[in-house]
């Protein structure tokens, strides 16, 4: 291999070989199926415009342990990832500013206006769909560059890239410097992976190079890899109370060949034994069922941290840790919810489904207001909002927290918005110490000012951002709309959010009505109003979502549905029970969607068979009238837990099966020609 005007080149390692060799054995070692190298950037162009599957492009003055590569190869965060490292910005090289995790800038240390968070380590992933954005900045990057010889791999291969610098370039900077901010130029979304434990270095002499290899070799690469299983920032309790001991639970899972989808499997059963006791009732069985709850808390981490370890990603695995974490926290209520009515401490139920309520549309809030500051990241900052103002200092301040880290401040503002740690703990120690009771009405009075304080900070943010994110997906399917609710008439003037609010009010009016009175039955009358209020939110199904606060739609439409489903459920005397497993249906179909939200997957596959929030209603309503309001919704909740569960087997295992076995099919099987 050449490497042409690289100061990199001709470098040997103390093993005596060259430092390119070593890093295409190591590049092999991380996965790599094949390592090319490219002459020039329009070879690699024309190689990645060959490619079916991920390119690693690496150059060749890196050096770092064979985990970095390990890790940037297989990183589960998205399609494509740079190697982002914390050493001082020098010329010649492309620093980047990052937010939640994205490259949103790159280039050189003076375009980005003393904004920097790092530097561009010399390595990144492509993923498939970003493969033509690759080859087209690869181009552009060639042009007036001299040739360099450089090392490339093609369609699911790793490949280094040239470290040689440009002639004539108005961009200096190695090839793959000029390239990675190319891509960041052209819109490419592209995460950052960090080091943090594990060492990675590029250099430019054999001094620079003995030194990065005597930090290499300081380091035990296994130790550091069980170390950073851990999330880098996690919660108050996880941190101090879990992540402590929990590597040690990683190796033993490791060694005992368990898989993280096995761990969550466990972890599962470890939270319905503790919803179980809850039930049960008794100290014994409440501090025995605090104990389960820990552990499987504990077992919750470990999966994710064992899939780090381990290396062993999936799309499947993901989602199901996703669901798992949520059906756990719902059994667990239940549980606590028929220990209340159980003891005789009170109505249970009414409480576990309105911690259950409260916790989905917080969750929903979450997940939008995630999608929102993902999309302000990539946008120019003069296209989110004036400089300025409450919004812009709430963010700087924002910023400041988060990067003081293990300071009171930060621990104070990950510890407020109640996430699932404290909420574990929360409940396990309340229900050790007093009964069901007590736990789940702190968990409402906690998650209530938690969704208090979150609502009105992100609300102030959202409306300095102005950022339209429902408007970049599919609104419909988000906003879960029914056949009726696509049928209606538009009203634009009031907006989305204003319909949507609406829509949650006439429900959340006949709730309070049928709670306070003596015959909720006789509110049946009241129940086709209500459902006309509710209906109002189906006006605002085909308006442009683009207001600053319409990012919250989704949260909206969730409570309207869910309180119009508890109120009809009240007024047609359903138990308690039958709402809450008629309502825990609804949440896992909606959680399924918001997962999707994530990595922009199309609507699951009998998405339209799930009627809408508008045609569940309206179903709903006519079964209040009829009066077997307690039949009809056990009937409709196990016909939607029947769809879901058919539509899981048909989105996981029976269309990639199909896929794969077309994928191998020979061509011109089935009697067609080839042509």
């Amino acid at each position: 291999m050449l490497a042409a005007g690289s100061s990199a080149a001709g470098l040997t390692t103390a093993g005596g070989e060259p430092l390119a060799d070593r890093l295409a054995d190591q590049l092999r070692r991380a996965g790599a199926a094949d390592v090319r190298f490219a002459a020039t950037l329009d070879e690699l162009a024309a190689l990645a415009d060959a490619a079916t599957g991920p390119l690693l492009v690496t150059g060749t003055d890196l050096v770092a342990h064979t985990a970095v590569l390990r890790h940037l190869a297989t990183s589960p965060v998205g399609p494509t990832v740079a190697l982002v490292l914390g050493d001082p910005p020098v010329p010649g090289r492309t620093a980047v500013r990052e937010e939640r995790g994205q490259v949103v800038d790159a280039g050189p240390l003076d375009a980005l206006d003393g904004d920097a968070t790092g530097v561009f380590g010399g390595a990144l992933r492509v993923g498939v769909d970003d493969l033509p954005t690759l080859a087209a900045a690869a181009r552009a990057a060639a042009v007036g560059a001299r040739p360099v010889a450089a090392p490339v791999g093609p369609a699911g291969d790793v490949s280094p890239l040239p470290a040689a610098g440009s002639a004539g370039h108005d961009d200096p900077g190695s090839a793959v410097d000029r390239l990675v901010a190319g891509l960041a130029a052209l819109g490419t979304l592209i995460f950052a992976q960090r080091v943090r434990l594990l060492v990675a270095h590029r250099v430019e002499d054999a001094a620079a190079l003995v030194a990065a290899e005597a930090a290499v070799t300081s380091v035990d690469e296994d130790r550091a890899e069980l170390r950073l299983s851990v999330k880098e920032r996690d919660d108050f309790f996880s941190t101090y109370f879990v992540s402590t001991w929990s590597p040690y639970v990683v190796r033993l899972a490791a060694r005992l060949r368990l898989t993280p989808t096995g761990v969550t499997v466990i972890s599962v059963l470890f939270a319905l034994g503790a919803a179980v006791l809850f039930g049960v009732g008794g100290r014994l069985a409440l501090v025995s069922g605090a104990v389960l709850l820990y552990l499987g808390f504990v077992l919750d981490c470990v999966d994710g941290q064992l899939a780090r370890y381990t290396r062993h990603f999936s799309a499947w695995g993901g989602w199901l840790d996703t669901m798992a974490d949520r059906a756990k926290e719902y059994l667990v209520y239940a549980g606590l919810g028929f220990g209340v009515s159980h003891a005789g401490l009170g109505n249970g139920w009414a409480l576990a489904i309105a911690a259950m309520t409260l916790q989905t549309v917080r969750h929903m809030t979450d997940t939008w207001y995630g999608a929102l500051h993902d999309e302000a990241a990539r946008r120019p900052r003069t296209t989110t909002g004036a400089s300025g103002g409450i919004g812009d200092r709430l963010n700087a301040a924002s910023t400041r927290v988060q990067a003081d880290t293990g300071s009171v401040s930060y621990w104070l503002k990950r510890t407020v918005v109640f996430p699932i740690g404290e909420r574990w703990a929360l409940i396990a120690l309340t229900v050790a110490l007093f009964n069901p009771l007590v736990s789940l009405i702190a968990v409402l009075v906690w998650g209530g000012l938690a969704f208090a304080y979150t609502g009105a900070l992100r609300t102030l943010r959202a409306r300095w951002m102005w950022v339209p994110v429902l408007d970049t997906v599919d609104a419909t399917l988000h906003r879960d709309d029914g056949p009726l609710a696509r049928r209606l008439p538009v009203v634009r003037p009031m907006g989305p959010l204003t319909l949507a609010v609406i829509a949650a009010l006439g429900p959340a009016a006949l709730l309070v009505a049928a709670g306070l009175g003596d015959a909720p039955d006789g509110l049946r009358w009241a129940v086709p109003m209500a459902l006309l209020v509710l209906l109002a939110g189906g006006l605002g199904a085909g308006a442009a979502h683009n207001g600053p606060l319409d990012w919250l739609v989704p949260a909206a439409l969730r409570a309207a549905e869910y309180l119009f489903a508890i109120a009809v459920g009240v007024v047609g005397g359903a138990p308690g029970w039958l709402i809450f497993g008629y309502v825990f249906v609804l949440t896992v179909h909606h959680y399924d969607l918001t997962a999707r939200l994530e990595k922009r997957q199309a609507a699951p596959p009998l998405h339209v068979a799930t009627l809408g929030w508008d045609g569940r209603s309206v179903l709903l309503a006519l079964l209040a009238i009829a009066g077997v309001v307690s039949i009809g919704m056990a009937t409709l909740g196990a016909y939607l837990l029947v769809v879901f569960v058919v539509s899981v087997v048909l989105a996981w295992f029976v269309r990639p099966a199909r896929g794969a076995r077309a994928s191998a099919a020979p061509v011109g099987a089935g009697g067609v020609a080839p042509r």
